[in-house]
């Protein structure tokens, strides 16, 4: 059907510099000839439009979005259906791009970490297996808030020792040694690293029946704990051993000796005290806090046993009058084994700050000598 063409001629207010306003001037007898702008004669293409009864006037406080909005309604009969087609059909892809770019988002998670640790049983059979985090709190009974203290890659953050008691499991942290004990196995993190060597070799040899000369063993949980204390205490002790004979001997040839070889033996030896001591002052330090936590040391006792903590007052009471027997003598064995322990560290960690003490003295003897040389 053939349509009449109409020119319309309306005033155009823009905010971008020029005229004030523009006239379409039409040609009464082409409708294909040109139309000028007033004032700067430049020549647009003429659109034909239908003529409605109501025109609207673009004012200069419109927006440019609605300058789109009102410049597509002013189309042909013609082209209504074809832009309207191709405009739903545009909107239909664009909803289906939302709608898989929505899912893959949903269909995407978090990769859940797999630990690769050593296994050791309480009959001291060792293997190596992988875990997900998801089967590591299923057979462990702790929550992923526990996991935090063990996590290897969170070892910057978590450097500080801990030994954290929950219901079925103990997680250990001290330095780099990292495991979770429970009543038949312990799981190892970090197995290669120094801590995780000596925490192994340590716990094999409390394992083997041929050196409890027959005697009665402790539950399993309790002989890793003092595993891994034991082997960060023998380190801690290793390290003071190996420093101190050359600290000393730096001593006695010091401020006599002054050459470039023994300040930088002095300045290594300062750094090795100062790093020994801060690791014994923080295993100390943890050992205190769980000395003066009675319950921490009672919820070790009851671990695998049919015993609870009676709140208020921290009392155990057993179902079976023996298990709360023998729940109190471990108590009192842990708090000796602690003690033991404590003492140990209060002693590596005090020698280390008196060695420490004498190196400065002497650094700052040095500094006064060559002072009153200049």
């Amino acid at each position: 059907m053939a349509l009449s063409s109409h020119l319309l001629q309306f005033p155009i207010h823009t905010s971008s510099p020029g005229p004030d306003y523009v006239l379409f001037y039409p040609s009464p007898l082409q409708s294909s000839s040109p139309i000028f702008i007033q004032k700067t004669k430049i020549p647009l293409i003429p659109i034909a439009l239908k003529v409605s009864a109501r025109v609207r006037c673009l004012t200069k406080s419109s927006t440019e979005e609605d300058r789109w909005s009102e410049s597509e309604s002013f189309v042909s009969d013609g082209g209504d259906g074809g832009e309207a087609a191709r405009d739903d059909t545009k909107g239909q892809h664009h909803q289906q791009r939302i709608a898989t770019s929505y899912g893959d988002s949903l269909s995407l998670g978090i990769r859940e970490p797999v630990y690769e640790v050593v296994e050791v049983k309480s009959n001291g059979i060792v293997s190596t297996r992988k875990i997900n985090r998801r089967q590591l709190l299923k057979s462990s009974g702790l929550r992923p808030r526990d996991i935090r203290s063990v996590d290897p890659s969170l070892f910057l953050t978590n450097s500080m020792p801990s030994l954290l008691v929950r219901e079925h499991a103990i997680l250990l942290n001290l330095g780099t040694l990292r495991a979770i004990a429970m009543q038949e196995r312990v799981l190892i993190f970090d197995y290669n690293c120094e801590g995780g060597k000596a925490f192994l070799d340590t716990l094999l040899l409390r394992l083997n029946p041929r050196n409890n000369n027959g005697g009665p063993c402790m539950p399993f949980e309790l002989e890793v704990v003092e595993a891994a204390l034991l082997s960060r205490v023998q380190r801690l002790e290793q390290r003071l051993m190996n420093v101190e004979p050359r600290v000393q001997a730096l001593l006695e040839v010091l401020p006599n000796r002054l050459t470039a070889e023994v300040l930088e033996e002095l300045r290594i030896s300062k750094q090795t005290l100062v790093e020994l001591g801060s690791r014994a002052g923080a295993l100390r330090q943890m050992l205190l806090d769980l000395l003066e936590d009675t319950q921490e040391i009672r919820r070790i006792c009851i671990m695998g046993r049919n015993c609870t903590l009676v709140k208020g007052n921290d009392n155990v009471e057993c179902s079976v009058p023996l298990e709360k027997q023998i729940a109190e003598e471990e108590e009192e064995e842990i708090e000796m084994l602690l003690e033991n322990y404590l003492q140990r560290c209060e002693s590596c960690h005090g020698q280390a700050e008196r060695l420490l003490d004498s190196a400065k003295e002497m650094e700052d003897s040095i500094a006064v000598n060559l002072r009153c040389c200049w």
